[in-house]
């Protein structure tokens, strides 16, 4: 029997490498998004809490002091809140 060459044209070889960069990419890429997907939970200043509202983060600042009650006052009417039946303690 006769050979005729090594048995594999220009074709044959590019069509290989061309799978062979595709399957890489596909591996490195699936990995990629492996790791992005199972790295978010441990991803530092993510919370799962929610968002105190804008109302509970002013009476905080006036119950530590930072705010007076008149600013207090002013701040919850432009929020839309109304002022509390009792005054908090500062």
């Amino acid at each position: 029997m006769m050979y005729w060459g090594d048995g594999m044209s220009g074709f044959g070889m590019a069509l290989m490498a061309l799978n062979t960069l595709l399957f890489w990419g596909l591996v490195i890429g699936g990995v990629f998004l492996l790791v992005r997907h199972f790295g978010r939970g441990t991803q530092a200043g993510t919370s799962s809490s929610p968002r105190p509202a804008p109302q509970q983060l002013l009476a905080e600042r006036f119950a530590r002091g930072e705010i007076d009650e008149d600013e207090y006052s002013r701040r919850l009417q432009v929020l839309g809140g109304d002022m509390p039946t009792h005054q908090p303690s500062g």
